[in-house]
C-alpha cells in the first residue's frame, strides 16, 4: 500500500472536508496513453473501478471528466502522483502534477494527489495471481483498477473522524 505523506494527507482531508454531503470522488491514474478512472461511493468509504479514457488533448479530457463528474455527482478529484521509489519528486511526478492541475482547473473541480508508487505493479500481480488473466486481457483493466487502488488508499488514509 502506498505510504502517506503528511502534506498529501492534509490536502486530501481538506478536499474531503469541503465536499458537499453525498458528493463522490473520482480517482485518476494518469497514464501516458490511457487515463484510468475510479469512483468512490457517496460515503467515501469504497473505491470502485469506473473506466478509462484515451489520453488526448487536455481540453477534451477535461470535458470528459467534467461530464462524468456531473453525471456521477463527483465533487473532487484524487490523482495518482508517480513519485520515485525513494519518495522523490522527479520529472514524471512534475509532469503528472502539472497535467492534473490543468485538468482540474479546466474541469472546474478541486484536486488532491496521492502517492501511486507501484500501484500498477500491485494490480498486475493481483490480476495474474487471482484472476489468471493474460497480458492482453490485463492491459484493458489495469488502468481503471490502478485508479481504484490509488483512490482506495487515499480514502483509507484520509478517513475523517
Amino acid at each position: 500500500m502506498a505510504r502517506s505523506n503528511p502534506n498529501r494527507l492534509a490536502e486530501l482531508r481538506a478536499l474531503r472536508a469541503g465536499l458537499a454531503p453525498g458528493a463522490r470522488l473520482l480517482g485518476i491514474d494518469p497514464g501516458s496513453k490511457t487515463i484510468g478512472l475510479a469512483l468512490s461511493d457517496a460515503t467515501s468509504l469504497l473505491a470502485s473501478p469506473y473506466g478509462s479514457l484515451k489520453r488526448g488533448k487536455l481540453r477534451e479530457n477535461a470535458a470528459e471528466i467534467a461530464a462524468i463528474a456531473a453525471r456521477e455527482g463527483v465533487g473532487g478529484l484524487v490523482c495518482g502522483l508517480p513519485l520515485s521509489l525513494d519518495g522523490g519528486f522527479g520529472p514524471a511526478a512534475q509532469a503528472a502534477q502539472d497535467w492534473a492541475q490543468a485538468l482540474a482547473a479546466a474541469a472546474g473541480l478541486p484536486l488532491a494527489f496521492w502517492d501511486e508508487r507501484l500501484s500498477s505493479a500491485a494490480v498486475n500481480r493481483m490480476l495474474i495471481a487471482e484472476a489468471d488473466l493474460s497480458r492482453g486481457k490485463r492491459a484493458g483493466r489495469v488502468d481503471r483498477l490502478a485508479a481504484a487502488y490509488i483512490l482506495q488508499a487515499a480514502l483509507d488514509a484520509s478517513r475523517l473522524a
